[in-house]
């Protein structure tokens, strides 16, 4: 590189028509000032493109950081949405199925009903197993983070699904406890 430079520079000067008067004169110290400059900025522009590789691969990391983080927080985020599943279903379930407004032929519905999401629940936590242990067909972090994040929305749509059947069922026990409290009445004429 040092001897393009210099072949470079002496065919500049050389091409020049230049004139003086007597001996010609050749400054070498401006010479030798440019080709310092040059392999200055030759190191400069080394550093730099080092330094936008090392951007790069700092980018890519942060990207894949970021999707780890976001399926972490969709794991997470289903797994609060399991456990309040969980936990409205020992309580309300009881009280529905303990109930005397509550018809035995209804009991079986209600149960089903409830361990039909139940069992999505516990079919959904496997599948997420399945992505996180596996590559699950070569999928991109970017990819996973996406099921996962579907994932986390249809498990807040079966706790809000059991929320309303929990209500309807409340609902029908009150209105029958009152259909029955109007009923039983004891009238005075």
């Amino acid at each position: 590189m040092k001897t393009k430079i210099l072949v470079l520079a002496m065919a500049l000067l050389f091409s020049l028509n230049i004139k003086a008067q007597g001996m010609p004169v050749y400054d070498n110290t401006n010479f030798i000032s440019l080709i310092k400059q040059l392999l200055e900025s030759g190191k400069q522009t080394a550093n730099i493109i080092k330094t936008v590789k090392f951007l790069k691969t700092a980018k890519e990391n942060i990207e894949k950081v970021n999707d780890v983080v976001r399926q972490l927080n969709a794991v997470r985020e289903i797994g609060r949405n399991n456990q309040r599943l969980i936990d409205m279903m020992q309580d309300d379930l009881r009280d529905i199925l303990d109930s005397p407004y509550i018809k035995p032929e209804e009991v079986a519905r209600v149960s089903e009903s409830f361990s039909a999401i139940v069992e999505n629940s516990l079919d959904t936590m496997d599948f997420i197993d399945e992505i996180l242990s596996s590559d699950y067909l070569k999928m991109s972090d970017a990819e996973r983070a996406e099921i996962l994040k579907q994932k986390e929305f249809e498990s807040k749509e079966m706790v809000s699904n059991v929320k309303a059947k929990t209500k309807r069922y409340k609902d029908i026990i009150s209105f029958r406890k009152m259909q029955d409290k109007i009923n039983n009445r004891e009238t005075e004429y």
